[in-house]
């Protein structure tokens, strides 16, 4: 055995030899010298990079969430074609896309670009990993790296409110926007209410409140939210959300509380009443969405500002359906109070709507 092995390290050895001395003679000194230099600058960056990719793995709120690779989402989305977008805003945009398990997902990709995209990716991490409610957008997964950010969310097969309210293929009734006007303020009192601290959302708005195939609301998009410390009621922002949306304390001076939720979502109600954007042609100067449907109540007039496609349908529910928009729009009106301290609370509104639902179903089905 021993007479085996010893001519076998010996040739091993004469080869190794033999190519020492071929590196030595063959290759000039200087090639040798950058071919060293060159594996170990590999080596470094293929170092730090492990690093790198470490420490975004130890971020408590990321790693509890599915890790996907840009090349997974590339393949998922169809590398982020155009058939596959189902939207986009200021902080990115957001593509339909298959995982290879065969889920459906929505890949909102970050534009980095933009220097507050950042502050954007970190805000909706932090939010999205401390909430959880039934009408709230769920986070599935993530791609965090240095050049490359994108959060995984359930699919929202039905698309965003938007489209239900000024598609012209799509429309949804009076029950309908009822049920999503108490989803969104149920989201909206467990943000300010149901939590050790508030968050106020800051954009609320028909195209960040989506619906699930059951047709339940959904409110998404917290890249400009707001998490308040403990015993914190009110504070100061330079990031400004949706015109026609924000509160006058918003807009003007940049303060930011849960009042100001409450106006935005008191413009919503009037969306969903009326069917008209506060930034319609019609609107501008003295006359806004807000101010045009307060003149048709002290009016008493109405049936002059709500969709007329809502009181549709059989004669005997049109004085329900009338009833009802009324409810709403009153309701809207104390959202919309110009100071914060005349405003109800998301508590007190989704009281109300619970009990304008109920009386209009129980009516309805009489």
């Amino acid at each position: 055995m021993q007479d085996l092995r010893v001519p076998h390290c010996s040739q091993k050895s004469k080869s190794v030899n033999s190519w020492t001395r071929y590196i030595k003679y063959v290759i000039p000194p200087f090639i040798l010298a950058l071919i060293v230099v060159i594996f170990v600058v590999v080596l470094i960056r293929r170092q730090r990079s492990m690093m790198k990719e470490q420490t975004e793995d130890d971020h408590p709120s990321l790693h509890a969430w599915k890790r996907s690779s840009y090349l997974e989402l590339q393949r998922a989305t169809d590398c982020f074609s155009e058939s596959n977008k189902l939207g986009s805003g200021g902080f990115g945009t957001v593509y339909k896309g298959t995982l290879s398990s065969g889920l459906t997902v929505a890949v909102k990709v970050f534009n980095l670009e933009s220097g507050k995209v950042a502050k954007s990716f970190d805000t909706e991490v932090e939010v999205l990993s401390s909430i959880r409610h039934r009408n709230l957008i769920k986070i599935i997964g993530c791609c965090s790296s240095e050049d490359f950010k994108a959060l995984l969310y359930e699919y929202m097969p039905n698309g965003s409110l938007e489209k239900w309210l000024y598609s012209s293929d799509f429309f949804l009734d009076l029950q309908g926007r009822v049920g999503v006007a108490v989803d969104v303020a149920s989201a909206l009192e467990y943000l300010h209410v149901g939590l050790t601290s508030p968050i106020v959302h800051c954009d609320l708005k028909p195209s960040n409140v989506l619906l699930d195939e059951d047709m339940t609301a959904r409110v998404g998009d917290f890249g400009i939210a707001k998490l308040f410390g403990e015993g914190e009621l009110t504070a100061q922002t330079r990031t400004l959300a949706t015109v026609g949306y924000m509160s006058p304390e918003y807009g003007g001076e940049g303060i930011v509380s849960t009042s100001g939720d409450v106006y935005s979502f008191g413009i919503m109600v009037l969306e969903l009443c009326t069917s008209k954007r506060p930034t319609d042609d019609m609107f501008g100067g003295e006359m806004s969405l807000k101010s045009w449907v307060s003149l048709a109540l002290r009016r008493n007039v109405m049936i002059e500002v709500v969709d007329a496609a809502l009181l549709e349908g059989e004669e005997k529910d049109f004085s329900l359906k009338e009833e009802c928009l009324s409810s709403l729009l009153s309701l809207a009106m104390e959202c919309l109070a110009s100071s914060p301290f005349d405003r109800i609370t998301m508590t007190q509104v989704v009281a109300k709507l619970n009990k304008i639902r109920t009386l209009f179903m129980d009516k309805t089905r009489a």
